[in-house]
């Protein structure tokens, strides 16, 4: 079963990380949604943050896993924000289970096949040597040689943890998320389609979705609505929290 931080009473309310990334990452914001009235789920993902390890890591899995997860919590009728690879999971659950969602969210990903583009990022996480037993300035500083962005390697030290006294390690499964890359990138299928309510928001400043994807969304989700959020890039819930909530609430209490 996958881990989850639950808080709130209310509507069920699913929030689904990106890659590399937790549900702590959603922490504040998940505050927020539960003080209006829902009933949170901030969910790690498999092979992130204290969910399990498994060697298979593609769409399909994730969307057994919500499934389960959602049977385990007696969740019927749900709503659904989900970021970069947590949107891409939640857009193939619209797909195979579109009976469970009441409104879907999805923050600065589209429906399209994405090549790998993490390679720099996995490359800095795969050049720590754990066995040395380094400190969290010491895993930082090998970073900085691959990351140039400050708050891309706060986001990654976020899942630095003492796996033992005086031993750090990753809670992500960093093998497996690095040989199954390819999957993370995977297009919706042909043809599907999913009539429901569901509210694209992209970073005014990221490319993650092109104003020439907008044929391809309206293929696939006939009743999206699509909105930028200013001054955002990727990480556009922590770049301009305060207009997400309000994009995301005025969208979930319509």
């Amino acid at each position: 079963m996958l881990h989850s931080r639950v808080e709130g009473e209310g509507k069920p309310l699913l929030i689904i990380h990106g890659f590399l990334g937790m549900s702590d990452n959603w922490k504040t914001l998940g505050g927020q949604y539960a003080e209006k009235g829902f009933q949170v789920h901030a969910i790690d993902m498999r092979n992130h943050g204290k969910s399990f390890h498994s060697e298979e890591f593609d769409y399909n899995a994730m969307v057994q896993d919500i499934y389960d997860y959602c049977l385990y919590y007696k969740l019927e009728k749900i709503d659904v924000i989900g970021h970069s690879m947590g949107g891409k999971a939640s857009m193939f659950f619209a797909m195979a289970h579109p009976e469970m969602l009441d409104r879907l969210i999805i923050a600065d990903i589209g429906p399209k096949y994405y090549r790998p583009h993490h390679q720099d990022i996995l490359a800095g996480l795969n050049a720590v040597d754990f066995s040395l037993k380094p400190g969290r300035s010491d895993v930082e500083e090998i970073l900085k040689k691959y990351v140039d962005d400050f708050g891309t390697r706060q986001f990654l030290m976020k899942n630095l943890y003492w796996k033992e006294p005086g031993q750090l390690d990753f809670r992500f499964n960093l093998k497996v998320l690095t040989d199954k890359i390819e999957n993370i990138g995977a297009a919706l299928p042909e043809g599907s389609v999913y009539d429901g309510p569901v509210l694209f928001l992209r970073g005014d400043r990221s490319n993650y979705i092109k104003d020439e994807d907008f044929e391809m969304i309206h293929t696939h989700f006939p009743k999206a609505i699509i909105k930028d959020i200013k001054n955002a890039g990727h990480w556009l819930h922590a770049e301009n929290p305060k207009d997400f909530v309000t994009e995301t609430l005025e969208f979930l209490t319509a």
